[in-house]
């Protein structure tokens, strides 16, 4: 507990054993004396839990705020204690106070996980400049620098490692548990923690564009975006407020005209109607739903930005992606080898050997499937436009398209328009081709099917790539349909196609032309782990760790958020409203009313901090 949460424990302890004997003390004496020791005991209670109340309802008045529950509590109190019932006055207070603490805890849990994002910012950054280890600010470091980072210490920037091996934490940034192991080569993202070994690594990014700022600055907007839940209610309450309190002027003022001139029977009445309107559990337990999901979906290594992203995604109907990016890696793979008169061991090492100072990425995919590179390579001659030419192991070897292979007098199979092909020719004869392909992305065919099973059926692809490709891709993921060779105001036109009134969309992309895209469906999804700087800020949902199964999640997430609202409202209203009616009619006592305004406060932010729950 924080400090001021255990001074306002402290308080509510004091009052309630102030409170227990004054109550005590009244019921087993009919002494007059003792009976006004009794009151005094009460109304020293009501001041221990009520003081700042009271203190906070005049100075609220005197900045035209007239109209909120400090208001209320104190004009039901002493109202109460001007007929005489200290008891209930005093009541009222003491679990108003209760249901206050039980607020600020409740809202403190829900903060603490978006709070430990918050605290990424490392404290500083140790250069090694001139052979000597300068300490200064993370803002201070250039792109280039070479950076120590020690084991417990925050790495700064992004940056590749030059020297060392270690573990990072990288938890907080992407929510994956397991800690991963760097050596030198490998990319670090800022904000990890260093675990074992000493790293030094270089600057690829300055603090301002690295990856924790971007977080840092993600998660300060996040909170901003409100949703019409939450805006229905702040606008709820500003009205419903003034009607009840003045509902409650006259039912103590009206009545009694009828009823034989009982105002004190109607001022009670009214007093309880006060107790009773206290919107608490409306305008706290709501917005605390929303801040719960928001920590949920941050623990599980994505930033919603506000409760309007959730309440969008919580109806989403209908999904579209693009495909290099989000639902593949776009790194190729050799997928078939096809060899003549030799085995294809023989025909993807020699091609490796070929290809293994390249720096193509279909060369670099081929070099990787052979996992092997003992081959003695001489004579290697890259033939632009068309491939290249190396002797490997004493075979002359010729690797390339088809354009090559017709040079060299011989005319290839076509190719599946879903592949690419290297074709080869060893020792002046055809033998035979290495297909490559784009990767399908880990995950990617997991979260289609949740998606699926969450309701969201219709799931489409826009890519800017070869109708073949993407019916390949389309093919292998179940997608419902796909739309091929876009440009990105093509992809632009689909998605308004795509919004409908029944509809809701989430877009997921991860690249430049992809933000206009994401900032016009009803939930922008950036791929956060490779995104650009523009998607990421065009986005509504950024996943992390750039790992599609993150959106399913968000889902499930978004949809236990709405329902736990709803039923907070459903609840509030229908105790508060019965508990209204029962006032008016004489059967609420003020214990009742204090039950419907604190017990169901209460009720309802315990109900809220479920949506903060998420299940493995």
């Amino acid at each position: 507990m924080s400090r001021k949460q255990k001074k306002l424990l402290t308080r509510i302890l004091l009052g309630a054993a102030s409170f227990a004997d004054g109550v005590l003390i009244s019921h087993l004496t009919d002494v007059l004396w003792l009976q006004w020791i009794g009151k005094g005991l009460v109304i020293l209670a009501w001041v221990l839990c009520g003081i700042d109340v009271a203190i906070k309802a005049v100075k609220n008045i005197g900045h035209g705020q007239i109209f909120d529950e400090n208001f209320l509590m104190t004009l039901a109190t002493v109202g109460a204690f001007a007929l005489g019932d200290f008891a209930e006055g005093g009541a009222v207070m003491l679990f108003f106070q209760v249901g206050e603490l039980f607020q600020s805890i409740a809202v403190e849990r829900s903060r603490r996980s978006v709070a430990a994002l918050m605290d990424l910012r490392p404290d500083m950054a140790l250069v090694l400049r001139d052979g000597q280890v300068e300490e200064v600010d993370p803002e201070d470091v250039q792109v280039g620098d070479l950076l120590q980072v020690l084991p417990g210490q925050r790495i700064p920037v992004d940056g590749v490692v030059v020297t060392g091996f270690s573990s990072v934490d990288t938890a907080k940034i992407t929510g994956e548990s397991a800690p991963r192991d760097v050596k030198p080569g490998e990319q670090v993202i800022s904000g990890c923690i260093n675990i074992s070994g000493v790293l030094t690594i270089r600057a690829q990014s300055e603090y301002a564009s690295s990856t924790v700022a971007r977080i840092l600055t993600l998660m300060e907007s996040a909170t901003e975006g409100r949703s019409k839940t939450e805006s229905f209610i702040t606008r709820f309450a500003r009205y419903y407020t003034p009607c009840v309190v003045v509902g409650a002027v006259l039912l103590a003022l009206i009545p009694p005209c009828f009823d034989g001139w009982q105002f004190a029977r109607w001022v009670t009445r009214a007093l309880n109607f006060l107790v009773v309107s206290c919107p608490c559990a409306l305008v706290i337990s709501v917005p605390l739903s929303f801040f719960g999901g928001m920590g949920a979906v941050s623990r599980a290594g994505m930033i919603a930005k506000g409760g309007i992203a959730l309440e969008k995604l919580a109806k989403a109907n209908v999904a579209a992606f693009d495909k290099t990016g989000t639902l593949t890696t776009g790194d190729f793979a050799v997928c078939q080898v096809k060899a003549v008169n030799m085995q294809e061991e023989t025909l993807i090492r020699l091609v490796a050997g070929a290809e293994s100072v390249s720096n193509h990425p279909i060369g670099r995919a081929i070099v990787s499937a052979c996992g092997k590179n003992d081959q003695k390579v001489e004579e290697i001659r890259e033939i632009p436009g068309k491939g290249i030419y190396a002797v490997v192991d004493g075979h002359r070897v010729y690797a390339g398209n088809r354009l090559l292979m017709e040079e060299m007098g011989h005319e290839p199979e076509t190719a599946d328009e879903a592949t690419t092909p290297v074709y080869a020719m060893v020792d002046g004869r055809y033998a035979g081709a290495i297909y490559l392909s784009d990767t399908i992305k880990a995950g990617a065919k997991e979260a289609l099917d949740s998606m699926r099973v969450l309701g969201v059926t219709d799931t489409v692809m826009l890519t800017g790539d070869r109708p073949a490709v993407a019916r390949n891709v389309a093919g292998m993921l179940g997608l419902s349909r796909f739309h091929a060779g876009l440009l990105p105001q093509d992809k632009v036109e689909k998605v308004k196609d795509l919004l409908g009134k029944d509809k809701t969309l989430i877009f997921a992309g991860d690249g430049v032309n992809d933000a206009p895209v994401l900032a016009l469906a009803d939930v922008g999804v950036a791929m956060g782990g490779i995104g650009s700087d523009a998607a990421v800020e065009a986005a509504d949902l950024v996943l992390l760790k750039d790992d599609l199964r993150g959106l399913p999640k968000a889902i499930r997430i978004a949809r236990k958020t709405m329902a736990v609202a709803r039923q907070n409202v459903v609840f509030a209203l229908v105790v508060k409203f019965a508990v209204l009616l029962l006032s008016i009619l004489g059967y609420a006592s003020m214990w009742l009313a204090v039950f419907a305004d604190v017990g169901v406060a209460v009720l309802a932010i315990l109900n809220a901090t479920r949506a903060g729950r998420i299940k493995k």
